[in-house]
């Protein structure tokens, strides 16, 4: 299952991101909200990662006297999110929804 959460805790990311930059805690406590209990050895480089695919970009930011490294999404990520909700739309329709893009119930 655990391949299943990393694509949804991606997904979480972008849109997050999408919204306005976000850094490490504050998404880390977004996504406990949702349910996922992510650590920061597996956050941290998943951050890293859709940054290194140009999905999001970082700038380090000074505030309260503290460090954060802030994170937001780039004209490739806001892309990829959106061929994501496509995707996602016809999947929900499919398996929660019992419609498909051929006019049936359930199946495919």
């Amino acid at each position: 299952m655990d391949q299943f959460w990393r694509g949804f805790i991606q997904i979480h990311i972008l849109y997050h991101a999408d919204e306005g930059p976000i850094y490490g805690a504050e998404i880390s406590e977004e996504l406990a909200r949702h349910g996922y209990e992510i650590s920061p050895g597996t956050l941290y480089p998943t951050l890293h990662r859709l940054e290194k695919s140009g999905y999001l970009v970082s700038e380090r930011k000074l505030v309260d006297g503290r460090w954060h490294k802030y994170y937001d999404i780039t004209p490739a990520g806001r892309e990829a999110l959106g061929q994501i909700r496509t995707k996602l739309r016809e999947l929900v329709n499919e398996v929660l929804l019992g419609q498909s893009d051929n006019g049936g119930t359930g199946g495919t």
